[in-house]
């Protein structure tokens, strides 16, 4: 029996040099896609979905943009894998890093096509990642200590980060109020008690930062519309109970009274329910579920604000912002804990009206309300502030900062290229390749925004030369620039992630040399 008819009739595989191929071909594709959304002048994508609705999308976020296609190469879903862990993890860097992963792919093809060894070349990009992230460590600066220095490097990262985003013309404006939500956590990564609102209507500059809670809803009519030092009872639990709830139960009756008295016994069950939660001695009650007339019409005799159907995401976030659990029984009122704030009132964005709980229990609480012309520019707003937010709860962690603008890369290409020089035999090669590949970040930075990349990168490697030198490529006026003065700060757990991903997946990659892709399964005919 001949050995290829191991695997299924359709069943394909790739050896050797043609696997190799299709991976690099694969993941640089990838790379070059989303290479044009880099930097402060990129440009954005627009993705349209084949679904219901043809629903658009219009990005310049790269994890954004590669979840949205559906790719078939393997290798190419491992660059797509790396931009979602970044997201995830630090919120910004997305497109550098597959670009940067892209770009060693696209070195190391060069190397093995002049048979250099894919094993040789993992040692070598080993090797210069280690280098480049020690070449970072030696050039941080930290201002923890000074509260002042450490605000100022916060607002200078979050202008970085919004400046290639759509909210770049109003940057200083939105970054504080970025930098002020963050403050307001204390340290916390949990981004959770930020609630971001969206609301058409205004433009992107009439956004706010409110301290507190804002929830989407309407307060009923006959209801209070301001409380006072509420006590809140968050809840789960039905309470439009006026209808045998037995499906397929029939109730056969041989009078009207009759009928009349199942009604009775409904309201009664119902009444009992409703005096069960005013037993805990609230004035606001917060139902997951509806709330029909009736328990409103009783809440409301109470004077007890009623509010119904608080979409899940938004009780949760209420229950922790207060202070207080989502109940869904209430028979030992001494067993729940009620949310706690201070005002509750009625207040209107744009048409819409929304209720505001200020004074919250957990001061670490805020909403953002974000307003703009459309929901796409609304959705790629709330995309970017998100990365902001994140980018700056992981510095706040973790406080150490660097320049921007294309200088990490040339600080670590040169100490690469250094290395380089020092070391013997074949991983020298991939070593340089690493240092080029490094390169490539200015140099697609500049290109993006039209500028002549061959000059501006060979001006920035002499400038580099010199110790201690802060160039970097300044895209506003063209040219090569000081970081420091111009305020391009980026975060070091953003640059270091980066490197690192980009180099172990672009290690991943270069260890395959060999594509198995099942048979696809055969639907049985069934006629």
């Amino acid at each position: 029996m001949p050995i290829d008819k191991i695997f299924k009739d359709d069943a394909n595989e790739e050896k050797g040099e043609r696997a190799r191929m299709a991976s690099f071909i694969g993941a640089m594709a990838v790379a070059d896609l989303v290479k044009s959304t880099l930097g402060p002048k990129g440009m954005d994508k627009i993705l349209q979905s084949t679904g219901r609705g043809h629903s658009v999308t219009v990005t310049n976020d790269g994890a954004t943009i590669l979840k949205s296609l559906h790719i078939d190469n393997p290798a190419a879903k491992v660059l797509v894998d790396i931009s979602k862990v970044q997201d995830d993890e630090v919120g910004d860097g997305t497109t550098s890093v597959v670009v940067l992963a892209g770009e060693l792919l696209r070195e190391a093809e060069k190397l093995v096509t002049s048979k250099i060894h894919p094993m040789t070349i993992i040692a070598g990009y080993r090797m210069a990642a280690e280098c480049a992230r020690d070449a970072l460590l030696k050039r941080v600066m930290d201002n923890k200590e000074d509260a002042e220095k450490f605000r100022s490097d916060l607002m200078k990262i979050a202008m970085t980060t919004l400046c290639s985003k759509i909210l770049s013309q109003d940057k200083e404006h939105f970054a504080e109020m970025a930098v002020d939500a963050v403050f307001r956590l204390k340290g916390s990564t949990n981004l959770e008690a930020i609630q971001i609102i969206k609301k058409p209507g205004g433009s992107l500059r009439d956004s706010f930062l409110d301290e507190g809670f804002i929830l989407d809803k309407k307060i009923g009519i006959g209801q209070p519309k301001r409380i006072e030092n509420a006590k809140i009872l968050v809840a789960n639990t039905a309470m439009d109970t006026d209808k045998v709830k037995i499906y397929g139960a029939r109730v056969r009756v041989d009078s009207m009274t009759k009928v009349a008295e199942i009604e009775g016994a409904e309201k009664e069950k119902m009444k009992d329910k409703v005096n069960k939660i005013l037993a805990h001695g609230i004035n606001c009650f917060v139902n997951r579920q509806l709330i029909y007339n009736f328990p409103e019409e009783l809440f409301a005799d109470a004077g007890v604000l009623a509010i119904e159907h608080a979409d899940f995401e938004g009780i949760e976030r209420l229950g922790l912002v207060t202070g207080g659990e989502i109940a869904s029984t209430f028979d030992n009122p001494e067993s729940v804990k009620l949310g706690h704030c201070k005002l509750i009132e009625e207040i209107m964005i744009g048409e819409d009206k929304l209720i505001h709980f200020s004074g919250v229990a957990m001061g670490q609480a805020c909403s953002i309300v974000l307003r703009g012309a459309s929901h796409h520019v609304l959705d790629e707003a709330e995309r970017s502030l998100h990365d902001a937010l994140c980018v700056l709860s992981q510095t706040v962690n973790d406080s150490r900062v660097l320049l921007g603008g294309g200088w990490p890369e040339m600080v670590m290409a040169k100490e690469v290229d250094e290395l380089a020089r020092k070391t013997a035999g074949k991983k020298s090669h991939a070593i340089e390749a690493f240092s080029r590949a490094l390169v490539a970040i200015p140099t697609t930075i500049a290109d993006n925004a039209g500028l002549d990349s061959a000059e501006l990168v060979a001006q920035l490697r002499a400038e580099h030369h010199n110790q201690g030198c802060n160039a970097g490529i300044d895209v506003i006026s063209g040219a090569v620039g000081d970081m420091e003065e111009r305020g391009i700060y980026e975060a070091f757990k953003v640059k270091q992630a980066v490197l690192l991903s980009a180099t172990e997946a672009a290690e991943m990659i270069l260890r395959v040399d060999e594509i198995i892709t099942c048979a696809p399964r055969r639907r049985e005919d069934r006629m």
